[in-house]
Order: C-alpha cells, then structure tokens, then sequence
C-alpha cells in the first residue's frame, strides 16, 4: 500500500499550514501588544533587526529582510521619527549611514518578544497535552526545517 500522498494532498497540507501560521502570527501580534505600537509588522521586522545588528547599513538591512532599499528607507523614516532608530556615518566610510537603534526600541522589541514568549508558553500549558510534548518538538523541528529549505537545490 502506497503510504505517500498525492499532489493534492500535499497542496491542501500546504494550504492548512499557511492558514495556521497566518492565524498563530496574528494572534501573537495580538497578545504580545504589537498592535498597539501603531507600528506595522514590517517596521516592528525592520526595528528588531536594528535592534539585533546594529549599527547596520541600510543596504544590510534590506539583505536581511529581503526587501528593496527603497523600502528600508521609506520604514526607516518611520521608526526615526519615532524616535526609535537614529544614523550616524560610518567611521570606516562616510559616505554610508549607519543605524542604531533607541534604548527604547531594544526595550519596545524585548517587551513585544517576551509578550509572544509568554502568550506561546501559556498556550502550551493550557493546549498542549504532556504525551503531545514531544509531537510538538517535532513540529518545530520540521518547521524550522521548511524555513530553511533551498528549494533552488535539486536536492530537495
């Protein structure tokens, strides 16, 4: 008996997963207070990158978010005039920018990861039965492995 599933089973796991992620990523902008910074999900991305390189290039950032410079630039302009992010030349090249963030943007992005952190471990508590402990760390597990797949590979 052939146990692999066909395309159209593949397609409608597909679609569920997408359907939860979506769903779990909106609750925990919810929970965590995100929404209530008036900030967008992709400012609230940019700054905890900030918060994470700095100092960074503009040029740095949208590598790592794996989006347009005009786009960094346009983000950037917002969290500045928040007050949350500021730029400095480069000591090494004047020409570039580099940006820091706020002490309060390190303590905004650290408030909003341990709202998420706490809302997930609760959720867990609550939902999550003891014998379906290790499922989920299999999940996690193969998640991390599809965000890390390079389907560009024909090893996949």
């Amino acid at each position: 008996m052939d146990t692999n599933p066909g395309p159209r089973q593949t397609t409608a796991t597909a679609q569920r997963l997408n359907d939860a992620i979506k769903r779990l990523r909106a609750r925990l902008r919810t929970e965590s207070g995100q929404h209530a910074t008036g900030l967008t999900p992709t400012q609230l991305a940019l700054l905890a990158s900030v918060v994470r390189e700095g100092p960074v290039t503009a040029a740095r950032l949208a590598s790592l978010e794996h989006v347009s410079a005009q786009s960094i630039a346009q983000s950037l302009a917002v969290l500045k005039a928040a007050g949350l992010v500021h730029s400095e030349p480069d000591p090494e090249d004047g020409r570039k920018k580099l940006v820091s963030p706020d002490p309060s943007a390190t303590e905004l992005v650290d408030r909003l990861l341990s709202g998420r952190d706490r809302f997930l471990a609760r959720a867990i508590d609550r939902v999550v039965a003891p014998h379906e402990r290790a499922d989920l760390e299999r999940a996690v597990e193969l998640l991390e492995r599809l965000a890390a797949a390079d389907l560009n590979d024909d090893g996949i």
